[in-house]
């Protein structure tokens, strides 16, 4: 049997899937040293969320904690997700600002970059490869993803064919990102079972939620068809909207003879380490009941865990959450309207926006988002099947059509970064903190005020008490 490898997700997925990202760097640091020792494949930690949150929520410097997982987990593969050309913001980046961003990412100690794009345009994904491959190091790893989900437009053979021009285009390794946890045992067998015949021996990855209830079935088929890595999260911020529980899936993998680097003694270290953890959050309500349970409607809603704990959020701020199920349920139809988008960041928090705002206008696009009539302009890409013609006249006017506005014409130009010095002045040290400012110019400019504030009144304070 071949050795099946596993990517700890509690730093990144696990815990923006269940609680949204909030979860602060202080609280997970005395255990990087044991889960360094763990025999991980890699661990997510960084990318999707956590940046956005850092700043936006936290008070963090993102590239400041992702240098500190490095040191304190100077043995392991620390992962990233990231969106292409979009980031990990909500827009697409000059081809500049992508490079630049990859390159500060493995400076400062990132090895797996997995690259997606939530349409599955790979020519949004060409420019992040290109700039893993030039700014490389000996342990960087490009992961080429394909966004999975179901729909009259998404099948097998399409499927096959996206994954050999990601072995084409020279990415090292495959992830089959399932977001909403929707891909069955079965469908799982023949995706796989197709891809390794189309890929050969490159190693495939499977991404996947407990959202519901599938995953662990699904994760044993894609083993036996031949899949390599799976993404699992330590048992106490397991399941619901997360991923499968890593002590469960070694404990049953062990059973079938699969041979594994992990050490069963320090993996229950880690969860017993991460258990007062959860229940803080659990205490304080950031963490909802209603991300750790199973919905089988997910099945029909396609809603990934992160847009959901995102969702939920959103309807306690508004005091709506009477409202949940109704825009569950409108879910569905605004992602036909939109051909069929996966709903991963940002499509996922797009058509999830649009389907609140539908339900507590009380009138379908009453009101139309800006990043909805932005994707109608083709501002992220192809459209994976038909959009709605009736929507379309409504953003575009009547028989208007979407251009290619990808950025073509502004590559490598330092427009972003003049910009970004021009407004920050001496609150930028750095190029991370240019890159945070163009990325979330917002709250990186907060961010680094705030940062400035306290250096100033902590050295008051030295110098008064001196």
């Amino acid at each position: 049997m071949k050795k099946v490898q596993f990517t700890e997700t509690v730093l990144r997925d696990a815990n923006q899937s269940l609680m949204a990202t909030r979860l602060p760097y202080a609280d997970y640091e005395p255990i990087l040293d044991a889960m360094d020792k763990a025999g991980y494949y890699s661990v997510e930690c960084w990318g999707g969320a956590t940046f956005d949150s850092c700043l936006r929520y936290l008070g963090e410097d993102p590239w400041e904690r992702l240098r500190n997982i490095r040191k304190n987990m100077p043995n392991t593969r620390l992962q990233m997700l990231l969106r292409g050309q979009n980031l990990l913001g909500y827009k697409h980046y000059h081809d500049d600002v992508v490079e630049k961003f990859v390159e500060l990412s493995i400076k400062n100690g990132i090895d797996v970059i997995r690259i997606f794009d939530a349409l599955n345009d790979f020519r949004n994904i060409k420019t992040a490869l290109e700039a893993t491959k030039k700014y490389a190091t000996p342990k960087t790893v490009a992961s080429g993803c394909i966004s999975y989900t179901q729909s009259p437009v998404h099948t097998v053979e399409k499927y096959v064919e996206m994954c050999k021009e990601l072995k084409t285009m020279g990415f090292d390794t495959i992830c089959l990102k399932d977001m909403a946890g929707t891909m069955s045992p079965y469908e799982a067998e023949s995706l796989i079972k197709g891809i390794k015949d189309g890929v050969g021996d490159m190693p495939l990855i499977l991404h996947t939620h407990c959202t519901t209830g599938m995953a662990y079935m699904t994760i044993l088929k894609a083993i036996e068809s031949g899949v390599d890595v799976i993404d699992t999260a330590t048992s106490c911020f397991s399941n619901g909207t997360s991923q499968p529980a890593t002590e469960s899936l070694f404990y049953a993998l062990q059973q079938y003879g699969y041979p594994m680097d992990l050490k069963e003694d320090v993996i229950n270290k880690v969860n017993d380490f991460f258990k007062p953890v959860k229940q803080k959050y659990i205490d304080n309500g950031t963490l909802s009941p209603k991300s750790m349970g199973t919905d089988a409607q997910a099945l029909v809603y396609k809603v990934p865990g992160g847009m959901l704990s995102n969702m939920i959020a959103n309807l306690k701020d508004m005091g709506a959450m009477d409202k949940f199920d109704e825009a569950l349920a409108e879910i569905p139809s605004v992602r036909k309207d939109l051909g069929y988008p996966p709903l991963v960041t940002p499509l996922s928090q797009m058509v999830g926006n649009q389907a609140v705002v539908n339900v507590l206008m009380g009138e379908r696009y009453k009101q139309i988002s800006n990043e909805i009539k932005n994707y109608f302009k083709g501002e992220y890409g192809i459209a994976p099947g038909p959009v709605s013609q009736e929507l379309q006249d409504k953003i575009l006017g009547a028989g208007g059509q979407p251009t290619d506005c990808r950025i073509e014409d502004a590559k490598r130009t330092g427009e972003e970064f003049q910009k970004a010095k021009e407004a920050l002045g001496d609150l930028a040290r750095s190029e991370e903190d240019l890159m945070s400012y163009i990325c979330f110019p917002d709250q990186a400019m907060k961010f680094l005020k705030d940062r400035k504030a306290k250096e100033e009144n902590v050295a008051t304070y030295t110098i008064e008490e001196a």
